[in-house]
């Protein structure tokens, strides 16, 4: 998704702007559509000029893209991450990969391994590499709106294969391939990397004095959204962003003895990196993805208020029917990669089915807690933190938790202006879950049970 907020000097969300984000077909492979979001942010920075008095921007997006630009102008855009790749060409790569304990990047399908991408720009362009730049995509944006061509910590640090999350470094792929030089020069995600470029002041109306400033990933803006509340900040800490993707990062109360050795690449675990250069050991599964699959395109009565007594009602139906949904319906993603989903005795109402699939989400999200060794508190941010079940459910399988929920939906937002303003309070406070009034342990550890079958089968 493509999104723009506007927010007050004092730290109020004035209005939000949100559309898809489209893609295109650039040659010969499958691109996202920078001309059109392009235009989309011309017109919506355009209104947010008449609203309020800007002075700063903060580009956010997720780490999985790159553009490639050469001679002031952008060369080649940013591949979709969800495009396969030509299997030669991929088990090509794969063999040039660096090992998970030097990158905490996971071999992952498609183009989410940001070095597969560039791999295979460079198969179809042999030219690719004279005069160019490697710009991650968060930073493409506070390149063309300020002039001045940045790359960041983590937007590389996020299972690109490109860089040493604890040395601080490119990957030795990253070198061999020369890839490393041709990075962007490296920035903090709030540098200021200049005012708004003229050109963007006579588009949009926007303030001359404009601050761009050099932006970061958005699961880590949604993290430095959760270190604002005083229930998080310097503790031992879990955070949990949720949309199409459940991110689940750790931040160590003693972060110099944290250990990522054991982090299990094979489930999708993997080492971001926050906006001080901090190792995060994370996990993550496409939850929004595959709720999206089970219940149909709109999910909305899954994760919108007004829903959720109705699911609440209809989970004792679920829970003695024994239905269950086993992993995975986004296979290759998640603690359980080769599994291909199923249900077991699936619910004919609606509302049932829909509470199955909220405890389903509850279940995959415990197992990836447990893989990075989750402790002591869980902040739970993003849309399906209004999801009842799924959080209440969460709280009853983790009793060892205390489980925050975010009430705002802006915290990526909130998080990124506390790249300005660390200081700033969060607008809302947050609300501690509580857990449902029933025993879910039998009902997870059949689930587990057969969840292993499924993953052994494949």
């Amino acid at each position: 998704m493509a999104k723009l907020s506007l927010w007050s000097p004092g730290g109020e969300l004035i209005e939000r702007r949100v559309r898809p984000n489209e893609r295109i077909k650039a040659g010969a492979y499958v691109a996202l559509d920078t001309a059109g979001i392009e235009g989309w942010a011309v017109e919506v920075l355009r209104y947010f000029a008449t609203l309020a008095d800007v002075g700063a921007i903060v580009p956010v997006g997720h780490g999985a893209g790159a553009a490639i630009i050469r001679d002031g102008r952008l060369a080649y855009p940013p591949l979709d991450y969800e495009e396969a790749m030509p299997p030669a060409l991929r088990a090509a790569y794969d063999a040039e990969r660096d090992p998970f304990a030097h990158t905490g990047s996971p071999a992952l399908p498609d183009g989410l391994n940001l070095g597969a991408q560039i791999f295979r720009l460079e198969a179809l362009e042999p030219a690719l590499a004279e005069g160019a730049q490697i710009v991650p995509w968060t930073q493409y944006w506070s390149w063309l709106l300020s002039g001045v061509a940045a790359s960041e910590v983590t937007s590389l640090g996020c299972h690109t294969d490109l860089w040493n999350p604890l040395a601080g470094t490119p990957s030795k792929l990253a070198e061999r391939r020369g890839w490393a030089k041709r990075l962007a020069p490296l920035r903090g995600a709030g540098d200021i990397l200049g005012p708004l470029r003229p050109e963007w002041v006579f588009r949009t109306g926007l303030p001359a004095d404009t601050e761009v400033h050099c932006g970061l990933h958005d699961s880590n803006a949604a993290l430095l959204a959760a270190r604002g509340f005083t229930q998080i900040a310097d503790h031992e800490s879990t955070v949990l962003s949720t949309g199409t993707w459940f991110v689940a990062m750790r931040s160590p109360e003693n972060a110099a003895s944290m250990d990522t050795s054991s982090l299990d690449e094979t489930r999708d675990c993997l080492i971001n990196v926050d906006a001080y250069g901090k190792p995060i050991p994370s996990a993550r599964f496409m939850g929004g993805r595959e709720i999206e699959t089970l219940i149909g395109l709109d999910t909305r009565q899954s994760d919108i208020a007004p829903d959720q007594p109705a699911l609440l009602a209809a989970l004792p139906a679920a829970l003695v029917s024994g239905a269950m949904v086993l992993p995975s319906f986004a296979p290759g993603f998640g603690p359980f990669p080769h599994g291909r989903g199923r249900w077991i005795e699936e619910p004919a109402d609606r509302a049932t089915r829909r509470a199955a699939v909220s405890l389903y989400a509850a279940l995959v999200t415990d197992a990836s807690l447990e893989l990075i060794g989750t402790r002591e508190r869980l902040l739970i941010e993003g849309r399906f933190a209004e999801g009842q079940v799924f959080v209440r459910a969460l709280a009853a399988l983790r009793p060892d938790l205390r489980i925050y929920i975010g009430k705002a939906h802006n915290d990526v937002s909130y998080g990124a202006l506390r790249l300005i303003d660390a200081a700033l309070p969060p607008a809302e406070p947050l609300e501690l879950v509580a857990p449902l009034d029933v025993d879910l342990a039998p009902y997870r550890d059949r689930w587990r049970r057969e969840a292993a079958r499924v993953e052994e089968a494949a």
